[in-house]
């Protein structure tokens, strides 16, 4: 085919196009059409407050998993005798700082502890409500 054959092609299609939207219209059926795209921001209601705090809320959920599993771990090793007493007063000196960051981070954004417990539907809360 040449070029001018391709261009004929393009032009009966959208003529076949233009008389089925004719027909169409004339038997009072709707007219398929191809949706409209709109921008990202127009499509969701994008606040950055709202987004700052929710990503806040899942950065701050993940670090106050990870706290409370090393916090058990650190218990159990005490438990066994693992750890000397240097070791136990220095994990629990670190444990307790990072408890206050967590509760000031929580503060600056305006989090509760029970905004970072995610519910997990059947499995129920991700972090204990101990």
């Amino acid at each position: 085919m040449t070029g001018q054959d391709d261009a004929t092609d393009g032009g009966a299609a959208a003529t076949g196009r233009d008389e089925a939207a004719e027909l169409a219209a004339a038997l009072g059926e709707p007219q398929w059409q191809a949706p409209r795209v709109r921008p990202l921001d127009r499509r969701l209601a994008v606040d950055q407050d709202s987004v700052e705090r929710g990503l806040a809320s899942l950065v701050l959920t993940i670090i106050e998993l990870l706290r409370q599993l090393m916090e058990r771990q650190a218990l159990r090793r005490v438990d066994l005798g693992d750890l000397t007493e240097e070791q136990v007063e220095r994990i629990g000196t670190t444990l307790m700082a990072l408890e206050e960051q967590m509760t000031h981070l929580r503060e600056h954004f305006g989090l509760s502890p029970e905004d970072l417990n995610l519910d997990l539907g059947p499995l129920g809360p991700l972090l204990p409500t101990d």
